[in-house]
């Protein structure tokens, strides 16, 4: 099964719509493998985003990200990412299809709810920023076998 990042950002927590976030990823199929409530500091910040070090936006990105709790998980399914990235919408929330998570509860770019892994090798990485391996568990549910062909 792929598995891959997603956090739930301080504006998801502040908003009081974690629940209602994770409850459409698991009803896509998607099982939470591990999950944590953090706070996000400066050092983890420019290493989740080290692509962006130097863009005009990275200050604001990690002032807002180390601005207040986050959720961190790591979801697990056939097709994870892109089950994922499908389920979030677009990254500008006003382009966002309505039905998506963005789409639905966002409505600005820099606060846009919930970041995923974009491909698979990041999902690795940023899994590994986030989790030990010890904290990611691997279990089957009763359910399964009605979520996905054998």
């Amino acid at each position: 099964m792929e598995r891959t990042l997603v956090l739930l950002k301080p504006d998801a927590v502040q908003r009081g719509l974690v629940g209602q976030i994770i409850a459409r990823l698991e009803a896509r199929g998607l099982k939470i493998a591990a999950m944590k409530l953090m706070q996000m500091d400066q050092a983890l910040a420019h290493r989740h985003y080290e692509a962006h070090v130097g863009k005009g936006f990275f200050p604001g990105l990690v002032g807002f990200i180390t601005s207040g709790p986050l959720v961190a998980m790591v979801l697990e399914g056939k097709d994870a990412v892109a089950i994922v990235r499908n389920t979030m919408g677009e990254t500008n929330a006003a382009k966002a299809a309505p039905g998506t998570i963005r789409g639905d509860f966002a409505i600005d770019i820099g606060r846009n709810l919930i970041h995923g892994s974009d491909a698979v090798d990041s999902a690795k990485r940023e899994i590994a920023i986030f989790f030990r391996d010890s904290e990611i568990l691997s279990y089957s549910r009763a359910n399964d076998p009605w979520i996905l062909e054998s």
